[in-house]
């Protein structure tokens, strides 16, 4: 075999390496931002419950909250994101919808 068609296929099987290995850093990503979004809303939940008000409290919150975030890590902490949070938590809290949660099967690009 000359050296051309050799450096071919040792550069076609890195770059199939590279390649599963960007995809699986994605899936394990996702996975985590999911995760960790669901804990969020979890976290969020059980502090509202302890306010008084709940209405206006847990806007308060999100508010104070959505600033601190925003400070701390850049865009995509608003108050209508923490409130999907939310949402998404109370959605799934369910022992059956988590294990749903789990298996998603996120699409990458």
């Amino acid at each position: 075999m000359s050296n051309d068609i050799q450096n071919k296929i040792l550069f076609s099987q890195v770059v199939e390496l590279l390649q599963n290995a960007r995809q699986q850093v994605l899936r394990t990503i996702n996975s985590t931002m999911v995760y960790t979004y669901f804990e969020i809303g979890r976290v969020i939940v059980e502090e509202e419950q302890k306010g008084k008000d709940r209405a206006e409290y847990g806007k308060q919150l999100l508010k104070g909250l959505s600033k601190q975030l925003n400070q701390e890590f850049g865009k995509g902490f608003s108050v209508v994101n923490l409130e999907n949070m939310r949402k998404f938590y109370l959605i799934y809290s369910i022992p059956q919808a988590l294990s749903m949660i789990s298996e998603i099967k996120i699409p990458h690009h």
